[in-house]
């Protein structure tokens, strides 16, 4: 890139150069550029092959927001209402919360063409995932001005550890993200449209309406995007222009602080804010910290095994140095292009510091492009110091690096992932309702222990169960016993903590956990975890 920038100049100032050099120069260039989209479309095409590649199968099942995310795109896209009976909701109701609209309504397109399942439920978050691998080469390559920056910071993204798992399994993250980068993107992108500026707010409402990380966090960006337009002059020209993002933004925040205010935010749940002031200050610097941690970044990562797999930090150890050297750089060089990706990292945990479980990977999911972005940046700074003879081995050589890396994360996660967390993405529901639904209608009564959390939405899910026959015949549970019990029962179905003296008169087929099995009788038969041991004990009796 060096060098076309310099032939460029060379072009520009030297009048006398002839025609034949001039041509040559213009299509070395194009070819550079050639080579640039090649290489970006082998990035892509490599994200999707490592996330399409048994996306069905690993995870081993869905966990219960993924079924209840599933469930209801499935009963929008059949009835146009959601499992509550609510047609086309802004909000869904979901086990005492409130789940945002985006990424269902997305699923909802993929269940009417692949129907419902692990697939149709993933596919989306790969889409929007892919959408980021490719916005965070433009945005890398408009703030550092270098294709070959741009390209790393794609390939790094590709395969951080951090982004994997969530670009594979339905996270509804993965659209906050996609959006919130391409507002970023199209804002700082202002003077080549300035309609950009209308796509990027409205790709920042969008953000919101798909993760709750990126109301607070679009917050703390969009003042300073405004200052940025404010300093670059843009309101002598275009004053009115920049009014209709203001109220673009303005009107789309207000549905979502009726509410925030109405207190059915995710939020009210799993936030620091019920302790006194002091204490909240403290545990918001504690979480804080917590997510700049060796241990977290590069050693154990997220304990969740939804979110990451055992053994393997957030990043890989042989990027922090690149990634230091990045964030130093950027900081000496004193410009907004520069210092802005590396605000826009140390600001990407506060939404995980305000909750009660840090670090936390996925509340913090911004940080992953922006890490590779600042790393792929120190990269270009180290190519730099070597001799010049060298640096065209240098980008395939660490690449290379980086590639063997990934292939023992990758390996591990295909071999051993499902092993070792079944019990995050509570396997034992899906054995119950794919492997035994011919045996459902035999019985009066079918008992499910709720020891596992929401087994109802996984009969659902699992069932393609008619949403209008569940709204029929839905019973909840008068006082809640605790936040996974709302539904108590369905057609023939029960939800609850098995006691045998409690059974129902008539013919019962029961499903406990280890933890709640029944001494009394002889089980029929155990559905095993993928570790050989015990996930479900199966009864049959009749009372």
């Amino acid at each position: 890139m060096l060098l076309i920038s310099l032939l460029s100049i060379i072009l520009y100032q030297n009048k006398s150069l002839n025609l034949a050099s001039e041509r040559a120069i213009i299509k070395f260039m194009y070819a550079s550029k050639l080579r640039a989209w090649y290489l970006l479309v082998l990035v892509c095409l490599f994200f999707l092959i490592t996330r399409i590649y048994k996306i069905s199968e690993i995870p081993g099942s869905v966990y219960w927001d993924e079924a209840s995310i599933g469930y209801n795109a499935y009963s929008v896209a059949l009835t146009g209402k959601d499992e509550w009976g609510e047609a086309i909701p802004k909000f869904f109701k979901a086990f005492g919360e409130t789940k945002l609209p985006i990424y269902i309504y997305t699923v909802a397109l993929t269940t009417k063409f692949f129907g419902l399942n692990e697939f149709s439920l993933r596919l989306p978050a790969v889409l929007f995932s892919l959408g980021t691998i490719i916005l965070v080469f433009f945005l890398s390559k408009s703030l550092f001005e270098n294709t070959l920056v741009g390209l790393f910071s794609s390939f790094l993204l590709t395969i951080s550890p951090w982004f994997f798992i969530f670009s594979r399994t339905g996270y509804e993250a993965t659209a906050g993200l996609f959006f919130f980068i391409m507002g970023i993107f199209l804002w700082l992108e202002y003077r080549r449209n300035k309609i950009f500026l209308i796509i990027s707010s409205l790709s920042f409402i969008l953000s919101i309406y798909s993760y709750n990380a990126f109301i607070i966090l679009s917050l703390l960006v969009l003042p300073i995007l405004f200052i940025w337009l404010i300093r670059s002059n843009v309101l002598k020209k275009t004053s009115l222009l920049l009014i209709v993002p203001i109220i673009l933004i303005t009107v789309g925040y207000l549905p979502m602080i009726v509410s925030l205010s109405h207190g059915s935010s995710r939020l009210e749940v799993v936030g620091i804010f019920n302790n006194s002031k002091p204490q909240i200050l403290k545990e918001l610097l504690i979480n804080y910290t917590k997510h700049f941690n060796p241990g977290f970044l590069f050693l154990s990562g997220d304990v969740n095994l939804r979110s990451q797999q055992k053994g393997f930090g957030q990043i890989y150890i042989i990027e922090v140095p690149f990634l230091i050297i990045g964030i130093i750089a950027s900081l000496r060089k004193k410009r907004f292009n520069y210092l802005f990706p590396v605000y826009v990292l140390f600001i990407s945990t506060i939404p995980a510091a305000i909750t009660k479980e840090s670090p936390h990977a996925l509340r913090s999911i911004l940080a992953a492009p922006f890490i590779s972005l600042i790393s792929a940046f120190g990269i270009s700074l180290v190519c730099l110091k070597i001799k010049k003879g060298f640096r065209n081995f240098f980008y395939p050589a660490l690449a290379t690096v980086f590639l063997i890396f990934f292939a023992n994360y990758d390996y591990a996660f295909l071999r051993n992932y499902n092993k070792d967390s079944y019990n995050d993405w509570q396997y034992g529901y899906k054995k119950i309702f794919l492997d035994y639904s011919k045996e459902f209608k035999k019985y009066n009564h079918i008992i499910v222990s709720d020891r596992y959390n929401q087994p109802y939405i996984f009969a659902l899910f699992y069932l393609k169960y008619d949403p209008n026959n569940f709204r029929d015949e839905v019973f909840y549970n008068k006082s809640i016993r605790k936040a996974t019990s709302l539904v108590s029962n369905f057609s023939n179905f029960i939800f609850t903590d098995v006691n045998f003296y409690d059974l129902p008169k008539g013919k019962n087929l029961i499903f406990t956990t280890p933890s709640d099995r029944m001494d009394e009788i002889k089980p029929k038969d155990v559905i095993l975890n993928p570790d050989k041991t015990i996930s479900i004990y199966i009864y049959e009796y009749e009372k």
